[in-house]
């Protein structure tokens, strides 16, 4: 259905369920104010998370600024950064206080209580959605449990914006967040990745984009395609596409700056299905290098990756084997492997 505008071109017709909608959310007659155009508020106390820019203060929607400006406290991440926010913003007298990744389990209890006595608490953090890789999962799992109301004002998503231009499929996605820093969970969540079939999306800090790289192409093949984002909504916005081979050599001589984002491409099936050896090796590397028995090592990574224990018991052979014994025939440096780990 269509109906004619002031110049007589014909424009489609709203529908009457999305005019009702609209209705509902600003009225019949939407205020010319975009700030006013709020969602209506539960009656009493609420927890409000907050989406802020990942870079640009543009970014900042009029919803969020009157969210902000009408909370009673506002939970944040750093306070100096977030005054500087509320500065740009013209919001002033609203309290400040810090939540971060340290105090979070401290501030639950305040924070319940300002809003169990009618007040309205807002969350956010430095940048993008609070609670993702940021502080404020903690306070909302203890709100539902509470009873508490707890609503969203969207906002900027650094791993959505770097997703989107990737150039990568967006239909199946997750987000992994930071790999952990310890040899053994990291080993474990890239053997993990390496098969996953969806696209992953991860944050790293620069210092540490090239050794991130150089572990992903170890663990996932160096022809994986991945895009890496920097400084995204910023002045220096830059992402960089291509294999992991690539990206290693790219990250080597090219100083990184800012938050990064790293999009990987996900296992084709045949790759969901098949560990590389050099996977094994290094799970092999690991347990052997701590004296571990050679047979209980092999029995365990076998069954683990479900790969057949010959094909293990090959590679640990060649990563136990002294570098003075590597003329000798395969069977007799299997024998000898085999009664050293009875």
């Amino acid at each position: 259905m269509r109906s004619a505008d002031d110049d007589g071109a014909s424009q489609p017709e709203i529908d009457p369920d999305v005019l009702e909608e609209l209705e509902f959310w600003t009225g019949p007659d939407p205020p010319e104010d975009p700030a006013e155009q709020l969602v209506p508020e539960p009656g009493g106390g609420s927890v409000v998370l907050v989406g802020t820019p990942i870079g640009n203060l543009g970014d900042l929607s009029p919803r969020a600024v009157a969210t902000l400006r009408s909370s009673d406290v506002i939970y944040c991440e750093d306070t100096r950064h977030s005054r500087k926010l509320l500065s740009h913003a013209g919001i002033s007298g609203v309290p400040l206080r810090s939540l971060h990744q340290h105090n979070e389990e401290d501030r639950i209890a305040e924070i319940l209580h300002t809003v169990e006595s009618g007040g309205k608490v807002a969350v956010v953090s430095d940048a993008g959605m609070p609670s993702i890789s940021d502080p404020g999962r903690r306070v909302v799992a203890a709100a539902v449990e509470a009873g508490v109301v707890v609503t969203v004002v969207p906002g900027p998503s650094a791993l959505l914006a770097a997703l989107v231009t990737s150039g990568l499929p967006t239909d199946r996605f997750c987000f992994e967040g930071f790999l952990p820093r310890s040899a053994r969970d990291r080993r474990v969540r890239l053997e993990a990745l390496a098969q996953e079939p969806r696209t992953m999306v991860l944050y790293e800090a620069p210092g540490r984009v090239p050794r991130t790289l150089a572990d992903l192409a170890v663990a996932c093949g160096e022809s994986r395609q991945v895009a890496v984002a920097r400084e995204l909504t910023k002045l220096h916005e830059e992402t960089w596409r291509g294999s992991l081979a690539e990206a290693v050599r790219w990250a080597g001589s090219h100083p990184l700056r800012g938050e990064v984002v790293i999009v990987l491409a996900g296992a084709d099936p045949a790759e969901a299905t098949t560990v590389s050896d050099a996977v094994l090796t290094s799970a092999l590397a690991e347990r052997l290098g701590q004296g571990e028995p050679t047979r209980g090592v092999v029995d365990d990574i076998a069954a683990a990756f479900e790969v057949p224990r010959r094909r293990v018991y090959s590679l640990a052979l060649a990563t136990r084997r002294p570098s003075s014994d590597r003329s000798l025939p395969a069977s007799e440096s299997a024998s000898a492997l085999e009664s050293e780990s009875e």
